[in-house]
């Protein structure tokens, strides 16, 4: 199970936010390339950047984050997932072609699900993976900030007969609280859609990624910790040791 540091990018700064919650934010670093190395260094396999304000729609600030992402493709000499904002498959192209690894559809897969099918289409499934972001089994769009009718296990089975074999998903009221990861309905989602699930929102211990590792045959492939590794709650090589083993 691969462990994602965390960068979540607004204004061109690393910032953690409570529950998607744009006024409650906290800034860890002036420049996202520091936690970039700070995270290889400590032994990252990969990392997961997003730009906030993308996902909010906010053209001017994403300019400063892509320009931060630019410079993380520098420093990081591992693969970079990113997501936040990506909404046409030109966008999908720009960003393959600036050095992502993988690039994350989120919003544009509720609202414009043939992008979903191309995207995955022209540059194969290991380069195309879906954010699902959930609220009470609901899916929450552009930034958290609306709810769609979908559930986020019909919108998994979908995007799976799309040809998608990645999802990011997260529990909206988790993230950033440092309450637990929602290990229960991952393991559904999971279960329900045959996909490679990254699980995201609430990790606080290293017992969080541990119940994780202990599903991975359900098909949760991955976990993205943020707050927990800002906090110093453990370190990133314990829940790497973790993730691996279950130790």
């Amino acid at each position: 199970m691969i462990v994602y540091p965390a960068i979540d990018m607004r204004g061109g700064r690393c910032v953690r936010l409570r529950q998607g919650d744009f006024g409650a934010e906290t800034v860890f670093a002036n420049d996202p390339a520091e936690a970039a190395r700070r995270w290889v260094d400590d032994g990252a396999a990969w990392l997961h950047v997003v730009n906030l304000d993308g996902a909010l729609g906010a053209p001017g600030a994403s300019a400063d984050n892509l320009a931060a992402l630019e410079r993380i493709l520098r420093v990081a000499p591992v693969p970079v997932q990113f997501g936040g904002g990506v909404r046409s498959l030109d966008d999908v192209a720009r960003l393959l072609d600036l050095g992502v690894a993988r690039v994350i559809l989120g919003t544009v897969a509720v609202r414009r699900p043939e992008v979903v099918a191309e995207a995955v289409a022209r540059h194969g499934a290991e380069r195309v993976a879906v954010g699902i972001d959930a609220r009470d089994g609901r899916v929450t769009v552009q930034g958290w900030t609306e709810t769609a009718a979908v559930t986020a296990t019909d919108l998994a089975r979908r995007v799976a007969e799309q040809g998608v074999r990645h999802v990011v998903y997260t529990d909206v009221r988790h993230d950033g609280m440092l309450v637990g990861v929602n290990v229960a309905a991952t393991a559904a989602l999971a279960q329900a859609s045959g996909l490679q699930v990254i699980a995201s929102g609430g990790v606080a211990s290293l017992d969080d990624v541990r119940a994780l590792r202990a599903r991975a045959e359900d098909g949760i492939a991955g976990v993205i910790i943020g707050m927990a590794l800002y906090r110093g709650a453990f370190s990133l090589p314990d829940a790497i040791a973790a993730a691996r083993c279950g130790a």
